[in-house]
């Protein structure tokens, strides 16, 4: 038996024999076309209009989160600048696969350095690229293997079209040796309820064939596994089964603590699921992708309108809405287009907001507008706050549209550190834990050379979230968590034991969250807590707050 370590999605256990991706089509040789350059161009923008559509069609099936990724890939597929970028290599008499594969990495190498949600977009390149020279060499486009019986899918990453259509009665788990718990395989894994471990580096020695325990609650790949061991499995992975189907009761403690747990949402369509699965709430909507898609801003009617369908899903419930958190690294014409060298500390957020107060203004009224259509509890907040003059501003402009509850996201370490100040003003936070864990450990959180540092379970990182939570005590001053730590069972109870009000994540992960604190009083968690906080490392904290809870259950 060998013990393989990643970072777990989930609390998850499946078993299974391993089935690998295939390794991506090699590089096109720079070889001379026999074709005229419009023959070949013609060539190339035929594959690029069906891999459009066929990324469009996946997304469409898939819905949710996996649809906008799709949408966007079959996008950026037909990008003008890339068009013209395999022309001028088709021109030079190049072939339409190297035109292909030469323009896209160039494309994608930009995008890279141009880092935020654009480099997001520039890991998803090669995927495309992949699909649109299968397509000229009439090959089957890169995919998930399919060896007739259920297996471990097991592969270095995996592109959003291939994770949004998982056929979950062949995949019975998945590991990647690549990504991180913030990477687009681990977001929509958690929102599909995919037992999976990603970062594995270490499965890149799994065999076909061979027979693994993935058990996602540890992190841990186990490989040769005894029969008792595959036996242990299956009854957690029962017992969680049937626990899953268990009536939904509120979050709370084992000792009765209420631990409200919130739903992050995209979408107002969101809301149903939400609801179905448990969620308390809403800790975080996105209003982003009312401006996204967009050439120009939204009008406030229609601002009102999505606002108003959203808060009419939870009567009576907390609603938490984030303004518009955009600027360079999701550029937009109307707000700020400009180029910056390095968008993730540029002006964005709150920042451009400022600059562009108008936007801010009709988004409140819109806001202030729904919540005196609906009864649903309204609380507002700014994204990327950085110091306590703009809580001022915010919680200022706020009030004169009659916001009741205004609020500051925490992600930025300034915040953090001041958050005993921030939230004299505040009349909460919420600590976005992805980019706060970005700019504590100055690691790109959509860089794969420095994903590891990447881990909310950073003890400096923790340390900021405590110094939050501590703020938000001593003025008496809810303090929530709507990144991706909250949806990691186990750290969960590490944010409540620090003293977190409240948890926000994908709806999927409520459930094993719910579990996980069930099993805890709140003298546990705070043990659980000082335990990871004392530790030198992610990975220390994570396997002290392991130790520490196994000691208290």
């Amino acid at each position: 038996m060998t013990e393989l370590r990643g970072v777990g999605i989930g609390l998850g256990v499946a078993q299974g024999p391993v089935a690998r991706m295939a390794e991506p089509l090699p590089a096109p040789a720079d070889t001379p076309s026999t074709l005229t350059p419009a023959e070949e161009l013609a060539r190339v923008r035929e594959a690029v209009q069906v891999v459009a559509r066929e990324l469009e069609e996946r997304g469409s099936k898939a819905g949710g989160l996996a649809r906008e990724v799709l949408e966007a890939q079959a996008m950026m597929a037909e990008d003008p600048t890339l068009d013209a970028e395999v022309e001028s290599r088709t021109s030079a008499g190049k072939t339409g696969e190297f035109a292909v594969s030469d323009a896209f990495a160039s494309f994608r190498d930009t995008l890279a350095k141009m880092g935020g949600y654009l480099g997001e977009r520039a890991a998803d390149l090669d995927d495309v690229a992949q699909r649109v020279i299968a397509r000229l060499r009439g090959l089957p486009a890169p995919g998930v293997p399919d060896p007739g019986h259920p297996f471990v899918l097991v592969a270095k990453d995996l592109a959003p079209a291939d994770t949004a259509l998982l056929d979950l009665d062949k995949v019975l788990a998945l590991i990647t040796t690549d990504g991180g718990p913030t990477s687009h395989t681990a977001i929509l894994a958690r929102e599909k309820s995919i037992v999976a471990i990603v970062g594995a580096a270490s499965a890149k020695g799994l065999a076909d064939g061979e027979t693994v325990i993935v058990d996602a609650a540890k992190g841990v790949v186990t490989t040769d596994p005894s029969e008792d061991e595959l036996a242990q499995a299956q009854h957690r992975a029962d017992a969680r089964a049937a626990a899953s189907s268990a009536p939904l009761t509120p979050g709370a403690l084992a000792d009765g603590t209420a631990v409200p747990l919130l739903a992050n949402l995209g979408k107002p369509g969101g809301a149903a699921e939400a609801v179905e699965l448990g969620a308390e709430g809403v800790g975080l909507f996105r209003t982003e992708f009312l401006f996204l898609s967009s050439t120009q801003a939204p009008t406030v009617d229609e601002q009102t309108a999505a606002y108003t369908e959203l808060l009419q899903a939870f009567p009576g419930k907390k609603v938490v809405v984030r303004a518009l958190d955009a600027g360079a690294d999701k550029p937009l014409a109307f707000l700020n287009d400009a180029h910056e060298d390095n968008p993730a500390l540029g002006l964005r957020g709150l920042r451009a907001l400022r600059a562009s107060e108008d936007i801010l203004r009709e988004q409140l009224t819109a806001l202030a507008n729904a919540d005196k259509a609906t009864d649903a509890d309204l609380w507002v907040m700014a994204p990327m706050v950085a110091t306590v003059e703009e809580t001022e501003y915010f919680v200022s402009i706020a009030r004169e549209y009659e916001i009741k509850i205004a609020g500051v996201m925490v992600e930025v370490p300034s915040a953090a550190l001041l958050a005993d100040r921030v939230l004299a003003i505040a009349d909460f936070a919420s600590i976005g834990t992805n980019d706060l864990t970005q700019y504590t450990m100055a690691a790109d959180r959509l860089l794969g050379s420095v994903a590891s540092f990447q881990d909310p379970w950073h003890p400096a990182v923790l340390r900021l979230i405590k110094a939050t939570a501590d703020g938000g005590k001593a003025n008496g001053k809810p303090v929530g968590i709507c990144g991706e730590a909250a949806a990691d069972p186990l750290l969960a109870v590490v944010l409540v034991g620090m003293g977190a009000t409240t948890l926000s994540m994908a709806p999927t992960a409520l459930a094993d969250v719910r579990a996980s604190l069930l099993t805890h009083t709140l003298a546990d968690a705070q043990r659980i807590a000082a335990a990871a906080l004392a530790a030198d490392d992610a990975a220390s904290a994570r396997s002290a707050a392991q130790a520490a809870a196994e000691n208290a259950a």
